[in-house]
């Protein structure tokens, strides 16, 4: 069984979930998302709450009505997203905080509605390996 391990920057805040308890892996593009992570797009995982053993304690913040995101309050990594109104049981990983992200590619793109227009052209941008000098 393969396990998805992950952790905020600090290692203040550590989890763990087997690989065949996520349930999906989108990118969202809603302004929402963009705005609590600081990124153009965000990667969530949606796993039952009862499969994710997380060591540490996150802060979580009421970012709607419903909507309860958690992050580490030592070094304000985004972690966690949870809606019981929505989606009962269930909490999203935020998939760019796990140890090998590369295990678990995308499935699809979600809130498209709101995506940034110049993330449709991104693949035309010139690429360097490293910072370019």
């Amino acid at each position: 069984m393969t396990m998805l391990a992950g952790r905020c920057h600090c290692g203040a805040v550590q989890y763990a979930v087997a690989a065949a308890d996520v349930l999906h892996h989108a990118l969202c593009h809603c302004a929402d998302c963009r705005r609590h992570a600081g990124a153009p797009v965000v990667g969530w995982a949606m796993v039952p709450a009862g499969r994710l053993t997380v060591q540490g304690t996150p802060k979580v913040y009421a970012s709607s009505a419903h909507g309860r995101r958690s992050f580490c309050a030592e070094c304000g990594t985004s972690l966690f997203y949870v809606n019981e109104a929505m989606l009962p049981g269930m909490v999203d990983i935020q998939t760019g905080t796990l140890d090998d992200a590369a295990l678990l590619p995308p499935g699809a793109q979600i809130q498209v509605a709101e995506r940034l227009p110049w993330m449709a052209t991104l693949h035309t941008l010139p690429e360097f390996q490293r910072y370019p000098g």
